[in-house]
């Protein structure tokens, strides 16, 4: 009975000291504490799929299979957005000039992102599939055409950040029938074009049956007719041509159209009197829109619509993207380049074609004067014209982006299309310039890299600008051409800032043995070096292999670089090429050379000790010592002063298991347990400065003498059954007393499968009793000792383990905590805040990342690769990834590159304004003020070219390429606003009919007198009668400045009877029509009062700014050229 109750106790003591020591290292880390996201990114994803280009801004978006969107500027400034819905981009377009990218997802859900703070403004979920979608140049309207033929506006209202609907809508059964068709038919809306040159009055609209319609918007009713299955081709004798069975000519022939279904459509020319349409069948037919055929019963002429074929057979790819590009040696518009891809036979090499066409006026005769193809690497996604500096619209001198699966972005520019193209120097095929990647991943392969964060402000971190500052005048390979087209985005102040300290550096090695150097302390990385893998000057056998691990050491500012042949390559970064001293380094030999004079840093030596790969690397805390772990299971300590070998020897007796991590821990705060173990070996007792914690891949840890080699430990510790991944050593994690309760006192674990029966309760040892550890532990307790023991953390496939570093060291294996793995783990980091441990992040082999407090280990939130980044997990992606102790983690896949913030609050990465800008406001406004003044050139028929090519070389202060104003929109849309989001009408649909030549009798109804309608808008505090003034000031001073063109002038216009049906038609009774009209006599008075009132204030402002004028130009006179 004693026996019994004596074992209670015990039980209930231990549980108590077991509940203490919890509660004491219970983790600080909370979950709202962590906001994983994405703040550097690089790279094209492999899901790309659809391009878009902002031509003032110089911008390309790309859109991906996945819901993400990569936007590319200028200065290696990139930016990826990520949707909350893992859908296909279908469609994607800029808002020009206005800082918006709008994306229609394959769910039919219209999103509006803002580039400026790189978030979703809002979304439209569509209720039909859309079919069709285009974005009026220069505006903020939005065609989309949908599966069941129904053509609608939106409208994008930035300030309040919504899409808007417009009730102005066009049905196919109600343009069938204007059209005169009897078949209601509900065809897919497959293209909607807005034609050039007309202010965006007109747009064509094309049915998925081959149906081409020309709508005017302003006057409501059909301008041509073309295609359709009910249509024919005649030819000059009006019979109904047919094709013979044999083969026809591989340029133009007659077509009986038939139901042909439109896959493909593009303008042919500036002003759009020419479309080229792709069919299903692979032919491409040019319709002359120039010749009206508004209906049916008015066929075209064969003459106006001619076909291209591209191959002769039968069977063939149909025509996937049409794009045009006109020629500046034709000044009638009747010349120039049209791409295509698909229209071959099936089974042909994949290429993209590239015609050179000519045709007379009229389009009587066209001719193909050449053909090309371009080779394609990889399968086609999408292709995008990027307008040419100093013309109108799209010439052949326009530049070409293609983009290929998996994520292959293509530049040909005017110089290789002309090469390709041109009959006297004609080549088989041109090179394309690659996209420029500041940090390449695929060619040459990245293998390693390694993030440095350096100490902020201190003197390491000073040293190191400076060197950076000598390094970077060299130039880095894969750096883009002068002449590359995309220059867009503002850099953050931080990173152009005069003086800024280099704070965090990003090194990678690669498969040909180079390293790549970059600044990583801002949200855009720059070059700062490139090592070769060669050593300047000096053949090393194996220097240009694999690299398989890389070291820095903040402190000397000395780079290793080991290999898979065993070498480890020694930079000092602080040293340049002069004529420095070469130490080639073996096991039982040293050379010293001397190296030219070359580029970069200087190699200092090259230790080649054993023709094993090298596993690990680890520099001292001072800098002195290097430790090189190898795949043979053996670790070398190298000093680095006087580049010698201290020793080599097996990292774990009678173990030949690779060695995985190696950890330097000062002395001090082991010194008792050291010294006590050595005091049997060494009668003087004296003590080591540095330990060396070696862990190989078995799961074993021992600790070493860096002086000798010898171990220090009792016997190495053996985690059975488990393949190590890494080993941290943490200083000041855990107090003197809590180790020893934790090693004494702590409940043995449990015989359960994942327990091994190294981790069971082993009896006391070295002479020391239950009792006399309770007295040790109460007496250290009370005596007030702070000191910190260190902990162990040991992260293998399947677990997590917790030791003391002291009890490890005496030999004791049984861990203070462990947590084992849901599945297998592939890469941990721990992390800190405020210069102490505090966190742990696990990447699971399932692409999951577990996130825990330190130390108890406990789960604090779950994330993965495919939620932050869309990324699923590969094999060896653990190889490549890297950290800060600060969570800054840095990821690769295929060809991107990613940096990932963990934590959340203030840091470098959590304010706006330290990202990189992707809309340039100084330019949008500069563009917009361009516009405008061009415009009002344009009505005085004189141009000013280059004028924003100017402004833009001017803000970005480099060889920008000019962009032309003339070929840029400025159309006011205005009257579209009146049209598309006017009230009402009972009948929602506008009614048309084909106008005839019948004339029309106009009374004082048919005549507008003054402004335009103006929309419906949301209601307003303001006064009616402020607002009436304000406008009536705005249009005073633009009648006043705009030149007095036809356009300004406002004149009684004929309108058809279609027009004056749609906005007089009424309904009710005779009475409230009469009342209706009633009110509109007196509202028409009052506007010939507002415009007789309006004259006279016109004429007494003309009389004052003439006055201000000839005052100012007196004052100029006066003045002097430094003056102006």
């Amino acid at each position: 009975m004693p026996t019994t109750i004596s074992s209670a106790t015990m039980f209930a003591k231990r549980l108590l000291k077991k509940a203490v020591l919890h509660h004491s290292n219970h983790g600080s880390l909370q979950e709202s504490e962590l906001d994983p996201r994405i703040v550097i990114h690089y790279g094209i994803p492999s899901t790309a799929s659809v391009l878009a280009f902002d031509p003032i801004q110089r911008l390309l978006a790309i859109g991906t299979l996945d819901g993400r969107l990569k936007v590319i500027g200028g200065d290696n400034i990139e930016g990826l957005l990520v949707s909350p819905k893992q859908l296909p981009y279908k469609y994607l377009e800029f808002l020009q000039n206005q800082g918006h990218l709008i994306g229609v997802l394959n769910d039919n859900d219209i999103q509006v992102w803002n580039l400026e703070s790189r978030s979703l403004v809002c979304s439209l979920q569509w209720e039909s599939d859309i079919t069709a979608f285009s974005v009026i140049s220069g505006s903020h309207f939005i065609y989309v055409g949908d599966q069941h033929g129904l053509f609608s506006v939106i409208k994008f209202e930035a300030e309040e950040g919504q899409l808007l609907n417009s009730s102005y809508n066009l049905s196919a059964k109600f343009l069938r029938e204007a059209a005169g068709f009897s078949d209601p038919s509900e065809q897919p809306i497959v293209g909607v074009l807005l034609q050039p040159s007309y202010s965006g009055n007109r747009l064509l609209i094309a049915f998925e049956d081959g149906l081409l319609i020309l709508w005017d918007v302003s006057e409501a009713r059909i301008v041509f007719l073309g295609g359709g299955k009910d249509l024919k081709l005649k030819d000059e004798d009006g019979n109904s041509y047919t094709e013979t069975g044999t083969n026809p000519p591989a340029d133009i022939v007659g077509q009986t159209l038939g139901d042909k279904e439109i896959t493909a459509l593009c303008w042919a020319s500036s002003t759009g009197s020419i479309l080229a349409v792709g069919y299903l069948d692979g032919d491409i037919l040019f319709w002359n829109l120039s010749s009206a055929a508004p209906s049916k019963d008015q066929q075209a002429s064969p003459k106006n619509v001619v076909k291209v074929q591209l191959s002769t057979e039968e069977r063939r790819i149909p025509v996937i993207v049409l794009q045009w590009s006109n020629s500046h040696k034709s000044q009638s518009d009747s010349a120039g380049k049209l791409f295509v891809y698909g229209g071959d036979e099936i089974g042909s090499e994949e290429v993209l074609t590239v015609l050179t066409l000519e045709w007379s006026s009229g389009m009587e005769s066209v001719r193909c004067t050449n053909r090309a193809d371009l080779t394609l690497s990889g399968s086609f996604a999408d292709l995008i014209l990027l307008p040419s500096p100093g013309t109108t619209g799209l010439s052949n001198k326009d530049e070409l982006f293609v983009l290929t699966n998996p994520g292959q972005l293509h530049l040909y520019d005017n110089d290789s299309l002309s090469t390709l193209t041109s009959e006297q120097k004609r080549t088989p095929s041109v090179c394309a310039v690659e996209f420029p990647v500041l940090v390449p991943l695929t060619d040459p392969s990245l293998t390693v890299a390694k993030l440095i964060k350096l100490p902020s402000k201190s003197n390491s971190s000073t040293i190191l600008t400076e060197v950076v500052s000598a390094l970077r005048t060299g130039s880095r390979p894969g750096s883009a051409p002068s002449s590359w087209p995309l220059t867009g985005g503002v850099p953050s102040h931080l990173s152009t800032a005069k003086g800024a300290e280099v704070e965090r550096v990003y090194f990678v090695g690669y498969s040909n043995g180079s390293v790549l150097l970059c600044d990583a302390t801002h949200t855009v990385l720059s070059y700062i070096c490139y090592i070769e893998g060669e050593v300047n000057g000096i053949k090393v056998a194996g220097s240009d292999a694999q690299v398989t691990k890389l070291d820095f050491c903040s402190v000397s500012l000395l780079l290793a670089v080991g290999n898979e042949c065993g070498l480890v390559r020694i930079y000092d970064l602080k040293g340049h090429s002069d004529g420095q001293n070469f130490h080639f380094v073996t096991e039982t030999k040293s050379e010293v050379l001397d190296t030219p004079e070359g580029k970069g840093p200087h190699c200092s030596g090259v230790y080649s000790l054993l023709d094993s790969p090298v596993q690990a690397l680890s520099f001292s805390n001072s800098g002195t010592k290097l430790a090189i772990g190898f795949l043979s299971g053996r670790v070398a300590v190298c000093n680095i002063t006087s580049l010698s070998v201290l020793f080599l020897i097996d990292g774990v007796p009678s173990s030949s298991s690779a060695i995985t991590s190696l950890v330097w821990k000062q002395e001090a705060s082991l010194q008792s347990e050291v010294n006590s173990l050595k005091q049997s070996e060494t009668a003087s007792g004296n003590s080591t400065e540095e330990i060396l914690f070696v862990l190989s891949r078995d799961g074993k840890i021992n600790v070493v003498d860096c002086d000798n080699g010898k171990m220090v430990s009792n016997r190495p510790l053996h985690v059975k059954e488990s393949t190590a991944i890494s080993m941290y050593v943490i200083e000041g994690s855990i107090s003197t007393s809590e180790a020893s309760n934790d090693k004494l006192q702590e409940e043995p674990l449990k015989n359960t499968p994942d327990a091994s029966p190294d981790e069971q309760e082993e009896p006391l040892t070295a002479g020391v009793n239950s009792s006399e550890a309770d007295l040790s532990s109460s007496e250290t307790s009370h005596s007030g000792d702070s000191q910190l023991d260190p902990l162990v953390l040991l992260c293998c496939e399947n677990s997590l383990r917790l030791f003391s570093a002291k009890s490890l060291i005496q030999g004791h294996k049984k861990p203070i905590q462990k947590v084992k793995h849901s599945t297998s783990c592939c890469w941990t980091t721990i992390f800190k805040k405020d210069e102490k441990v505090y966190g742990l992040l696990s990447l699971l082999q399932t692409g999951t990342f577990e996130i825990r407090s330190f130390p108890d280990l406990e789960l604090v939130a779950e994330s993965s690769l495919l939620s932050i980044l869309r990324w699923n997990y590969k094999v060896n992606m653990d190889k490549t990834i890297c950290s800060d102790d600060y969570g800054q983690i840095v990821l690769a896949n295929g060809s991107e590159l990613a940096f990932i913030s963990l934590l959340a609050g203030e840091n470098e990465f959590s304010n706006l304004e330290h990202l990189p800008c992707l809309h340039d406001k100084v330019l949008a406004a500069a563009a917009d003020a361009a516009i405008r003044f061009s415009s009002k050139q344009k009505k005085k028929q004189t141009t000013v070219p280059g004028i924003l090519g100017s402004i833009v070389k001017g803000l970005k202060g480099g060889n920008t390429s000019q962009t032309d104003v003339t070929k840029i929109s400025t159309s006011n849309f205005d009257h579209l606003e009146d049209i598309f989001f006017k009230p009402s009408l009972p009948h929602p649909l506008p009614t048309v009919a084909v106008p005839d030549n019948n004339e029309v009798e106009l009374d004082i109804d048919d005549i507008e007198i003054d402004e335009p309608y103006q929309p419906i808008t949301k209601a307003s505090t303001s006064s009616p009668d402020v607002k009436n003034k304000h406008k009536d000031k705005l249009q005073d001073r633009e009648k006043l400045f705009e030149g007095g063109t036809n356009n300004d002038d406002i004149k009684p216009r004929l309108r058809t009877p279609e027009e004056i049906m749609v906005t007089y038609r009424k309904t009710g009774d005779a009475a409230s029509v009469a009342a209706q009209t009633r009110n509109k006599l007196m509202e028409r008075q009052e506007k010939l009062e507002r415009i007789s009132q309006r004259t006279a204030e016109l004429q007494s402002g003309a009389e004052n700014f003439a006055s201000l004028a000839n005052e100012l130009v007196k004052t100029m006179e006066r003045r002097k050229w430094w003056q102006i």
